[in-house]
């Protein structure tokens, strides 16, 4: 008797915690769970004095959900097929300042100093699988161009470029003579000629190697190395030299002897750029490895001068930019971003396989063409751990710290974007 007593009562606690937890687990999403989205202006014109005001503000309300659901709410704004989507946290409301208004809006395809209508959405995030859309408010966006556009349709395409004849081209520029373009390509030992629109249509060579442009003459040769390409569209002639601005001393990896530590040419702002690691000591800047032509800081107030004194430098990663019109430079620290992991090229120890900045957009980190293998990576800085992202959740938002993400083997273009500081997102594309 008193076993089957035992028997009862543990029977009876079983049945009462399977109640309580049914009770206190079962839960309805109640039919207002819902938000409606609101904006504080109904037009914004954003102007770069303004950089660091709010321009503008998206609040919604607050939904009901029939029980205490733990939530994040998402803004998408929209231009047509374009969209671009930022995580808003946990609160009612976000605050956009007009610098990364901006460059939001620029990067859906918004154009300079034109009025256009703008779509916002708030999305609700009850879990990966359940999310609720608010309804769409619009508002009147005047952005700024915040790049210079010296883009042309020409381009140098040939066996010497890094896309062979089949192209995309290394592209032509603007500059500050009329119909006068130039490249800076690097090239290896080939041929190349000049065409429009990646096509075939309108393309020239030089046949007789005379410097005169023919329509679909002969192609050019050309020996490896790093060249600045002259190309006058009104007489269809050209000149081609070697040509590279660069960092040479002992705070750079190959000394005062050099090769030199090459810079960029950046169109969106007409000035050349490298991301560098220099050892504490001094440097200067030099055209095509030789002493000729070079440029030190005489009083170190950011002022070039030929010939001018050495730079002094502590150990560390750096921004330079260099205006060789202006004879200016800046020097910044930066932390250089790169992917580490067993799917990486270098594994887990690293060192990382290094992204490079975009220059056309603010705060774009990318790498092309990367050899992946199967396994898992995250993004890191500077080699370390100390700083580190991940995607718990895959869902395209990185976290500090966060899962390792998972990739199967292949050739990718992955950039990695800062666009919304809070919530840093990645895009990963098999080539």
């Amino acid at each position: 008797m008193k076993k089957i007593l035992n028997n009862i009562l543990i029977l009876f606690s079983i049945t009462t915690f399977l109640v309580g937890c049914e009770q206190e687990d079962y839960t309805v999403l109640s039919d207002d769970a819902n938000t409606v989205v609101s904006l504080d202006v109904s037009e914004v014109v954003l102007v770069p004095e303004n950089a660091d005001q709010n321009a503008l503000t998206v609040s919604w309300t607050d939904p009901d959900f029939g029980y205490n659901a733990g939530v994040v709410y998402q803004v998408t704004f929209t231009n047509i097929d374009q969209e671009t989507t930022v995580s808003a946290g946990t609160d009612l409301s976000k605050a956009f300042e007009t610098t990364q208004l901006n460059k939001m809006l620029l990067g859906i395809g918004l154009a300079g100093d034109t009025p256009t209508p703008v779509d916002v959405k708030v999305t609700i995030v009850l879990s990966a699988y359940k999310q609720i859309v608010s309804n769409t408010s619009t508002f009147t966006a005047t952005i700024y161009e915040d790049k210079l556009d010296l883009s042309t349709e020409w381009g140098v395409v040939g066996s010497a470029t890094p896309n062979g004849w089949d192209g995309p081209d290394v592209p032509f520029f603007t500059t500050s003579e009329s119909n006068v373009l130039v490249a800076y390509p690097t090239l290896t030992d080939g041929e190349i000629k000049f065409r429009t629109n990646n096509s075939w249509v309108v393309n020239y060579g030089d046949t007789g190697l005379d410097g005169a442009l023919d329509s679909g003459g002969d192609n050019i040769p050309v020996s490896a190395g790093m060249y600045k390409i002259l190309m006058n569209v009104s007489t269809l002639t050209y000149t081609i030299e070697p040509f590279t601005w660069g960092l040479v001393g002992d705070a750079t990896e190959n000394s005062w002897d050099g090769p030199d530590m090459p810079l960029t040419y950046d169109s969106y702002s007409d000035t050349w750029k490298a991301i560098v690691t220099l050892g504490t000591g001094e440097w200067k800047f030099r055209l095509n490895n030789d002493w000729s032509v070079n440029y030190g800081d005489t009083g170190l107030d950011g002022a070039l001068e030929s010939g001018g004194d050495n730079i002094p430098v502590t150990a560390g990663n750096y921004l330079v930019i260099f205006d060789a019109n202006a004879a200016t430079y800046t020097i910044e620290p930066i932390d250089i971003w790169g992917i580490v992991g067993d799917a990486a090229p270098n594994g887990w120890d690293g060192p990382n396989a290094r992204l490079s900045l975009d220059y056309s957009q603010e705060d774009v980190w990318y790498i092309n063409n990367i050899a992946m293998g199967d396994g898992e990576f995250k993004f890191r800085t500077n080699d370390s751990w100390d700083v580190n992202l991940g995607d718990t959740g895959l869902d395209g938002v990185l976290e500090a710290g966060g899962d390792n993400i998972p990739v199967t083997a292949g050739t990718y273009n992955i950039t990695l974007e800062f666009s919304n500081p809070d919530a840093p997102t990645y895009t990963i594309t098999a080539q």
